[in-house]
């Protein structure tokens, strides 16, 4: 692949093009991965080949970033490529890129249900806005951008419903070679994260009498017109874990619990896949179902139960 212009040009005309069509958090995350990994490594080059891309997946790794972070940058490189290919400044030949045999599963970290238990009896007992946004995660498993973007005109004490149709970040952004960050509201990351989820009975019976005295568009976290963003929110669960004296946990752990309580309960798979937003249920399989040996023990036995 040769060209007369540098590859930054070229990543340059891409990036103008793709902001017409993507949503302002997608492009931000484009603009990330080509300014810390794509330019440094191949923006003032005029070829690059497919053994500089397997060296630089190599290099990436060892740098620490995970496969799935190398590939969502090759994701990027692609479409500039592809770009590339359209307007005539190469040809466009597939790399085939080898990575590693990834033998260790990352961990899932969750809550024990002691500490879920824990954690909600105190909401409970110690009731402020950003507590009560804890125990809607832990009932619901959305995400923190959800949970921020949550106003009172998004949930339905009658039906039981909590409806998802929005989420807030801060986002990465460039105008004029400008770089700033903005805090966004926009609909969630995918079609099928914009979903209805029930609420338990116990979530029911706290936000009853809650939302009959609070301004509908007002957001939940804060009880005002203007929300917290997410990072702000982490930073107070993170302090509300240490004062629980709770084992470190992620927030994303919260939706970890939830999803885990659920197939412990024996719910079905596609059911938790669409209360999740997943957009397949081979995502929720991957992540959540793996059975343990009493479990193998029972498939095993029946099995043998029919012959």
């Amino acid at each position: 692949m040769k060209t007369q212009n540098k590859i930054s040009e070229i990543i340059n005309l891409w990036i103008v093009d793709k902001k017409q069509y993507v949503k302002t958090s997608s492009f931000s995350a484009y603009m990330l991965l080509i300014e810390n990994h794509l330019l440094p490594a191949f923006g003032n080059r005029y070829a690059i080949e497919e053994q500089d891309v397997q060296a630089f997946v190599f290099q990436k790794l060892d740098d620490g970033l995970s496969q799935k972070s190398v590939k969502d940058i090759l994701v990027v490189l692609k479409m500039v490529m592809k770009f590339g290919a359209k307007n005539n400044f190469w040809e466009y030949v597939p790399f085939e890129i080898k990575f590693p045999t990834e033998r260790i599963k990352s961990h899932i970290e969750v809550l024990s249900r002691s500490n879920q238990r824990r954690m909600m009896n105190y909401v409970r007992e110690h009731f402020t806005f950003r507590g009560l946004g804890i125990y809607i995660c832990l009932s619901t498993g959305i995400r923190i951008g959800e949970i921020c973007a949550l106003t009172w005109n998004d949930i339905d004490t009658d039906s039981g419903i909590i409806y998802i149709r929005k989420t807030i970040q801060r986002v990465y952004v460039i105008e004029n070679n400008v770089r700033r960050t903005e805090l966004i509201i926009d609909t969630p990351k995918t079609r099928n994260s914009i979903r209805d989820v029930p609420m338990t009975k116990d979530l029911v019976k706290i936000l009853k009498p809650v939302v009959k005295i609070v301004k509908g568009s007002f957001f939940v976290l804060t009880n005002d017109s203007k929300p917290t963003e997410p990072r702000t929110y982490r930073n107070y669960y993170k302090k509300l874990m240490k004062d629980l004296r709770m084992p470190e946990l992620k927030f994303h752990g919260l939706r970890h619990s939830f999803a885990t309580r659920c197939i412990e309960s024996n719910c079905d798979y596609k059911t938790v896949s669409v209360i999740l937003g997943h957009s397949n249920i081979s995502t929720t399989l991957d992540l959540y179902v793996h059975p343990n040996h009493e479990q193998k023990r029972k498939c095993i036995d029946r099995m043998s139960k029919i012959l």
